[in-house]
């Protein structure tokens, strides 16, 4: 039996979401959720991305909120930060980290690319790889290993949605983020990790997160889907950083 405590992938008015960060909060309480993540996207994401200015406002609202509904559930300030170079650069700074409760990290591809020539190895090169079987292959290495070298670089509480938006090596991925303590998530929304990456990425030890990705208020806490898939995969509880052990 699982049972997921908390939502630690969700979106707001910051970002793209439809709903403020206390409507985010109420619908997570009506769920009979502990805890929640509002995680909007990273500063470098061309259209949604949050700049200092909102994470300090959000911070203040997360601390006042936070002191209001102390008795029913705990609220963290997190961002979906972007891979912005294939060295594992993310659109974070060192500022804006430290404002933060969690550091969530994906793949997106309205992101603000680091240089023209990790546009061209990121974005134009996946793009093309899906008519190029041998371009797929060095593709795959290059995704992989920029979310490796983020995850060494970085103290990364969980990479979001894993294969969804480029092609990855799901065992060298959990691997490596066993040994950070980092968490592989199974996205309700984006509907990754599938069932098969789930299983080899069990086999390295790696932790996980079920969350919804939700962009309204009424989808927070709705898992079913990535919990359905834990079900398959017979993930015990123990290893699932957002369930109750």
């Amino acid at each position: 039996m699982i049972k997921i405590i908390g939502d630690y992938h969700t979106h707001t008015i910051y970002s793209h979401g439809k709903g403020t960060i206390e409507e985010n909060v109420k619908a997570a309480i009506k769920k009979g959720l502990k805890e929640i993540v509002i995680s909007d996207h990273g500063p470098g994401h061309m259209f949604f991305g949050v700049n200092l200015k909102k994470l300090k406002k959000m911070r203040k609202e997360i601390d006042a909120l936070n002191e209001k509904y102390k008795d029913k559930i705990k609220i963290y300030l997190g961002v979906e930060a972007n891979i912005i170079s294939a060295d594992g650069d993310i659109d974070v700074s060192e500022e804006e980290l430290k404002l933060l409760d969690k550091l969530l990290v994906g793949f997106h591809n309205g992101a603000k690319p680091k240089s023209i020539k990790d546009f061209y190895t990121l974005f134009i090169k996946n793009k093309m790889a899906k008519f190029n079987s041998k371009l797929k292959e060095e593709c795959r290495r290059i995704n992989t290993q920029a979310l490796i070298k983020a995850i060494n670089k970085y103290k990364i509480d969980i990479i979001t949605h894993p294969g969804a938006k480029v092609d990855i090596d799901t065992r060298e991925l959990a691997k490596a983020a066993a040994k950070r303590g980092t968490a592989l998530e199974i996205n309700s929304s984006h509907r990754f990790l599938t069932l098969e990456y789930v299983k080899i990425a069990m086999e390295e030890g790696v932790m996980f997160s079920i969350d919804s990705d939700a962009h309204r208020p009424e989808d927070v806490g709705n898992v079913e889907w990535a919990l359905n898939i834990a079900k398959q995969a017979n993930l015990p509880p123990t290893r699932i950083i957002n369930a109750e052990k």
